[in-house]
């Protein structure tokens, strides 16, 4: 009994003194889980990166081609004269410019267009976005009379 008794009382003075007593992560245990979840984070946070880089790029090739659309309409409708120039679309569309460049298209040298009275125009219309490196362009032939 006075065995027993002493057992209890070392038990309530070192309460965690065998190796099974014990109830807690090693240290060892707890770099390989850090680890893993470093991997994870940084696995998840590189996919959302390339998820909203693929977004902008979307965004910008469905709303750049209708922009260009709309502006290379009013050139053909006579709304804006055919004219080399530059210029945004307003507070519609913030950061999307504009550039239109007009000169001779040089095609003199195919027969059946030399003997066209007035000339043929190209007109090249650039669409781009100021806060990414995307632009859009399109090449327009226009017959113009004299």
């Amino acid at each position: 009994m006075k065995e027993s008794c002493l057992r209890i009382l070392s038990k309530i003075a070192y309460p965690f003194t065998r190796l099974r007593d014990f109830e807690a992560f090693t240290l060892l245990e707890v770099m390989i889980a850090v680890a893993i979840m470093a991997i994870a984070l940084t696995t998840l946070f590189g996919s959302q990166s390339r998820s909203l880089s693929y977004a902008t790029e979307a965004h910008f090739h469905i709303v750049a081609p209708a922009l260009a659309a709309a502006k290379l309409a009013e050139v053909q409708s006579g709304v804006r004269e055919l004219v080399s120039d530059n210029g945004d679309f307003g507070d519609d569309f913030p950061g999307y410019v504009w550039q239109l460049e007009v000169e001779d298209a040089g095609l003199e040298e195919i027969e059946a267009l030399a003997e066209l009275e007035g000339g043929i125009q190209q007109v090249d219309l650039k669409v781009e976005w100021s806060d990414s490196p995307y632009s859009y362009s399109l090449r327009y032939y226009e017959y113009h009379i004299e």
